[in-house]
């Protein structure tokens, strides 16, 4: 997910000098044709403390550095695409907990967001990605290695934290889970008091009140991520510690065939679809089956499925999806650990062992050993494919409701009379609200206005089980600033702040009556170089290694009170590859000198 969290300003480019303390902090020895080499550092106007740091840093380096500030994403962007910087600012957060999503979109060859093109980086990319996690760890240390070390593609600043803070006099904190990857789960948040679980709401916030679609696969940002993640369930999920796992979702167990490349989903026949009648969540009676499961998945992977699809690279690697109806097929295919047959994997700790496969969802009954198994094959090994199944992305709509909303022709889509599945004007009280949501997740957005998002609980949701949701409403108000964000939880207008900034965990941690949760975040930022041979830092390997050894770690510690770690690359928060990035003057100077005797 793309660095984005940048408040909105006037439109401006604001180009500062660079500037030097003391004449003693000055590597006097970095100069072209009796010139200082001159580096432009792009970012934003919320970034403008990294980038002090590191101008900082590469002034004393002997370098003459001018900032290129931009207001807000938009603009940078702009400035970006025309190649105006030598370094940008830039932070990519692995909301999947796998490192392929850490690296393909960002630097394979033609990659989303990638503006490096290295057939050996995208050897590596692919050849770990085809890989176990034990397998994986020395291919992605080869893959930082050539990205950071040997060709300075990147120079990577810190880690951050990820953190929320929790009014622990209204919710039992112990109830709101923090995860690595997985945003905020709802179902499991509980009151002190139990007994308020269906008399008062949930309040939580979030910055952005425009929703980019409520349709899972039509999105992948902030405004959309933690409501479709409760909406719509997933073949399976990512504990807090990014380990995949059936549990709380739409599978009883999930297993690897031998090969890495088949995948096998054993369903539970507990979960409805809701829908919203006169404001209030109601079950429509359909069951959640295989059916929704491979409707869903091929339009995840289709580009062409829907208008403006944000999300289909993360699934291009699935080639089939189909129900499974001869049960010999998972007694004569192995798991891929070699424990045992298809089968006793599916089968492992559920109550009612498997006596039929049926096709038809409305056939099936746990209880009485009829179940259905979706069986999903990938276009090579790719054992990954099980995190990006535990996405927002990959949440399960119902196929009848989707194509009844959906009857446009895609190719002649018109923004200004066709409304898709999901458009956020449907939920919004107005004149054009018409709520045609199907919920297959813990809970279903009812309305939302300018100021806040109702959402219920969906009464179909695995009932009676410890995953049937506590809190029966779930209000999210729209705060658009850090402190008013703060202020709010503080006041009791709201009881979870999630993403407390660094230079707010004080504040939290000094208020009696809020717990501050952390722990290490998959997030990392970083200054990416501009590849162009146009500019000098795209030319010289050289000179890039003259910058990334000037790079100080320690001094963003510092500056955010040890509230950020070292890093390496966006690997760095998934695997441990036991590299490590340290300043070296004497390095730094060599590559300058280097690069300034060629030219």
């Amino acid at each position: 997910m793309k660095k984005s969290i940048i408040p909105i300003l006037l439109s401006f480019v604001l180009v500062l000098a660079g500037c030097v303390n003391t004449k003693s902090d000055v590597n006097d020895g970095g100069k072209k044709n009796g010139e200082a080499v001159e580096i432009e550092l792009l970012g934003m106007t919320s970034d403008q403390d990294d980038l002090n740091i590191v101008r900082d840093q590469l002034s004393k380096a002997g370098f003459k550095v001018k900032l290129n500030l931009q207001p807000d994403y938009g603009s940078f962007s702009a400035q970006e695409d025309a190649g105006n910087y030598d370094l940008s600012m830039s932070g990519w957060t692995t909301v999947t907990g796998n490192p392929d999503y850490a690296v393909r979109s960002l630097f394979i060859t033609g990659g989303d967001y990638s503006r490096i093109s290295d057939e050996e980086v995208d050897k590596l990319i692919e050849k770990a990605s085809t890989e176990t996690p034990e397998e994986y760890v020395q291919t992605y240390k080869e893959l930082e290695q050539r990205l950071v070390f040997d060709k300075a593609y990147i120079a990577p600043l810190y880690r951050n934290y990820k953190t929320q803070a929790v009014n622990k006099d209204v919710l039992n904190a112990d109830t709101v889970r923090l995860s690595k990857s997985r945003s905020l789960a709802w179902e499991d948040i509980d009151f002190n008091d139990s007994s308020k679980r269906d008399t008062e709401p949930l309040i939580l916030s979030q910055s952005n009140p425009t929703l980019t679609s409520l349709d899972p696969i039509k999105g992948n940002d902030g405004s959309i991520n933690m409501l479709n993640t409760n909406m719509y369930v997933r073949l399976v999920n990512l504990t807090d510690d990014d380990q995949v796992t059936s549990d709380a979702s739409l599978s009883w167990n999930h297993t690897i065939a031998e090969g890495n490349s088949e995948y096998y989903f054993i369903l539970r026949d507990d979960i409805n679809f809701a829908k919203i009648t006169d404001k209030k969540a109601v079950d429509t009676g359909e069951r959640v089956g295989a059916e929704d499961v491979i409707f869903s998945l091929n339009r995840a992977k289709d580009k062409n499925s829907v208008p403006d699809h944000r999300t289909y690279t993360l699934h291009e690697h699935i080639d089939t999806v189909e129900v499974v109806t001869d049960l010999s097929e998972l007694e004569s295919v192995t798991q891929s650990d070699g424990s045992g047959t298809i089968r006793e994997g599916l089968e492992e700790g559920l109550d009612t062992k498997i006596s039929e496969l049926v096709a038809d969802k409305t056939a099936v009954d746990n209880g009485a050993g009829k179940y259905q198994v979706v069986k999903l094959t990938t276009t090579k090994p790719f054992p990954q494919v099980l995190n990006y199944l535990a996405h927002q992305s990959a949440g399960i709509v119902s196929q009848k409701q989707v194509e009844s909303i959906n009857t446009y022709d895609v190719a002649e889509f018109d923004v200004n009379k066709d409304i898709p599945y999901g458009d956020q004007n449907t939920v919004t009280e107005g004149p054009s609200y018409d709520n045609h949501l199907y919920a297959s997740g813990p809970y279903i957005l009812s309305y939302k206005n300018d100021y806040e998002a109702e959402f219920l609980k969906n009464p179909a949701y695995m009932p009676g089980t410890e995953n049937e949701p506590n809190i029966s409403t779930v209000t999210v108000r729209f705060i658009k600033d850090a402190d008013s964000t703060l202020s709010a939880l503080r006041n009791g207008e709201i009881y979870v702040y999630y993403g407390v900034p660094e230079t707010k965990y004080d504040v939290v941690e000094n208020d009696s009556k809020l717990r501050l949760q952390r722990i290490e975040s998959n997030a990392a930022t970083y200054m990416l170089f501009n590849p162009s041979e146009k500019r000098e830092v795209g030319k010289s390997e050289d000179l890039r290694k003259a910058i990334l050894y000037s790079i100080n770690q320690q001094d963003f510690i510092d500056f955010y009170q040890g509230n950020v770690i070292k890093a390496v690359s966006t690997v760095s928060p998934l695997v441990d590859t036991g590299n490590e990035l340290v300043a070296d003057k004497e390095k730094a100077q060599e590559h300058l000198n280097k690069y300034l005797e060629s030219k």
